[in-house]
């Protein structure tokens, strides 16, 4: 079979689908924006001709940045036509809009679409915390960031998404045709280890699992992903576990939603509220730090801290639980479709960081209570989430059934 994929940072959530393609005899293609070489796979990158307009409508901005994106990807798809490339099955994220062309390019060509997030005015991340409520959000413009979604989901012949918090967010009508199957999390490889140790060198200072370390995980720290209720936990949470060490994994950069005032970061900014009510030589900002770090973080982490506004779970909350870190997250609904409090982990109210802070300070206290949660939040992620057992055989078998229909 002829494979081409579509994302502009491939590989990202195809990491292990277009691998095992190859890995199989597939010839496998992708185009992409940025991102890595992949070993085997024969990635082309193309450049965004413009940028958006300048005095354009802010309703209007998101379609046309991803319409300009679409027509830089279709004329890169013109191309690989040309040279005499024609797949048998197109996988892509649509969501920045590089999809929009694919039937015009690749006629009657099956496509399988990844689907990560239907905006909503209501129930999800708009609005949610009121202290980051903006008024002047209008329902049209969130509406509006969802013209490129449709217009995907239209053209679509199947589509998959990780989770069926995300399957929900769809209109209806569209559901049948989308599967949920996770990208899938390898368990074999991430294992508790009973003897790990982390070092954090500036401050000479090593760690086992028999210390108190608790982990927060963003690749950015902002409000989306709870920094700020993390934050203004920790004051309370130092003082009562003079012992306990914060380790912060993340960067200062922007993922979603608007930047703070002021030209600073959000962890800039959440920090300097309340660094003067802590000791902040036992909270370690580390960084964004490879892949393996942040496993020995949290295979030594006594309490792993996750939270989300009602938006899409990250990976690092179920890589947690597969290495048996005892994770304490928020009530919101991605977290609780995996956590049920008290079986395999516990849950907190997203807006409230004295309830946080007195959560993990009893966590901290006595492990002994917790050492069951531990063993089930692995459980529930091999059982549901394992990469090699369930998860890349579900997407092996979506995509083949798709090009078997195609055909």
């Amino acid at each position: 079979m002829k494979i081409l994929f579509i994302h502009q940072n491939f590989p990202a959530q195809f990491k292990h689908l277009a691998p095992a393609l190859a890995a199989r005899g597939d010839e496998v293609r992708a185009l992409s924006v940025t991102g890595p070489a992949v070993p085997g796979l024969q990635v082309t990158h193309y450049k965004i001709a413009h940028s958006s307009s300048k005095a354009i409508h802010s309703w209007a901005s998101d379609f046309e940045a991803k319409v300009i994106r679409a027509e830089a990807c279709s004329q890169a798809m013109q191309k690989m036509r040309d040279e005499g490339f024609v797949p048998d099955l197109v996988v892509v994220h649509p969501g920045w809009g590089e999809g929009l062309c694919i039937e015009e390019v690749f006629p009657g060509v099956p496509q399988l679409h990844f689907i990560e997030w239907y905006y909503h005015f209501k129930g999800g991340d708009v609005g949610f915390d009121p202290e980051f409520n903006d008024e002047r959000i209008a329902p049209g413009r969130v509406r509006a960031k969802n013209a490129m979604n449709l217009l995907s989901l239209e053209q679509m012949t199947a589509g998959y998404c990780p989770t069926h918090w995300q399957l929900s967010r769809l209109p209806e009508r569209y559901r049948e045709r989308v599967s949920v199957i996770h990208d899938g999390i390898d368990t074999q490889a991430l294992r508790p280890d009973a003897g790990a140790s982390v070092t954090f060198h500036r401050d000479k200072l090593t760690l086992t699992r028999k210390d108190e370390l608790v982990t927060f995980i963003n690749r950015n720290l902002e409000p989306m992903r709870g920094w700020h209720i993390f934050a203004r936990s920790l004051p309370q949470l130092l003082k009562a576990r003079p012992k306990a060490h914060i380790a912060i994994i993340g960067n200062d950069e922007l993922s979603y939603g608007a930047p703070p005032p002021g030209g600073r970061s959000w962890r800039q900014l959440i920090w300097d509220e309340i660094r003067e009510q802590v000791d902040v030589s036992r909270v370690h900002f580390v960084g964004r730090v490879p892949h393996q770090t942040m496993i020995q973080l949290l295979q030594v982490a006594r309490c792993h801290v996750y939270l989300t506004m009602p938006f899409v779970l990250s990976w690092s909350m179920l890589e947690a639980m597969s290495v048996e870190a005892l994770v304490v997250g928020s009530d919101t609904p991605p977290v609780q479709e995996v956590i049920r409090h008290g079986e395999n982990g516990l849950l907190t109210p997203f807006l409230d960081p004295q309830a946080l802070a007195a959560l993990v300070t009893e966590v901290l206290a006595n492990p002994e209570r917790y050492e069951h949660l531990r063993r089930a939040a692995r459980q529930t992620v091999v059982q549901r989430y394992d990469l090699n057992s369930i998860c890349l055989p579900a997407q092996l078998a979506l995509v083949d059934s798709l090009v078997r229909k195609g055909a």
